[in-house]
């Protein structure tokens, strides 16, 4: 899969990251992580294996975007979800007003 990071254009494959993050002992994961096998890395540290660049340079969310395209696991992921939409209190006065009386 190609992928951009740190405007970089990459070419990963699970296979490839498997590999690469193989005998890589994790560190201590503190925010974002990645199941690889059956270890969970901080997902800075993945990056900057498979990348060979400085943590500094990416973000944590291009990573997570290519290897959850890749199908790993993501723990701690964010699934979108629509926003609710809350009424000002300005909001909730006009609508009480312009409703019609029931009887």
């Amino acid at each position: 899969m190609r992928c951009v990071i740190a405007r970089f254009p990459f070419d990963l494959t699970k296979s490839g990251v498997l590999e690469a993050m193989k005998g890589v002992k994790p560190e201590e994961v503190i925010g974002e992580s990645v199941i690889i096998g059956r270890r969970t890395y901080p997902v800075k540290q993945v990056g900057q294996v498979i990348t060979r660049q400085d943590r500094r340079d990416f973000s944590a969310g291009e990573v997570l975007r290519a290897m959850t395209k890749l199908g790993f696991t993501c723990p701690g992921l964010r699934q979108t979800v629509a926003p609710t939409r809350v009424a000002s209190p300005f909001q909730q006065a006009s609508a009480t007003l312009a409703a019609p009386a029931t009887v």
